[in-house]
């Protein structure tokens, strides 16, 4: 699984956010009775669902899309925000 992340992951140039602390190893990723994953967190006490996968990976890339982890989307913000 962590193979394929990685590959998933560079072909995105994403980040993906890792968990020790989450059952399916990703932040914002959890695993439906029915099997399915769903990728999503809280926006202002709402909570806010990018969409259900077939698989963990895939689901915590759709996170990081939705969170912003492209490369350098930090340093945007960031002097987005010294202006």
């Amino acid at each position: 699984v962590v193979a394929e992340a990685e590959v998933v992951a560079e072909a995105e140039g994403l980040r993906l956010h890792l968990s020790s602390s989450r059952a399916t190893g990703y932040k914002g990723v959890q695993q439906s009775p029915s099997g399915r994953f769903r990728a999503g967190h809280r926006v202002d006490g709402r909570q806010v669902c990018y969409g259900t996968f077939d698989t963990a990976v895939e689901a915590a890339v759709a996170y990081a899309r939705a969170v912003g982890e492209a490369p350098g989307q930090a340093e945007l913000a960031a002097a987005a925000a010294a202006r």
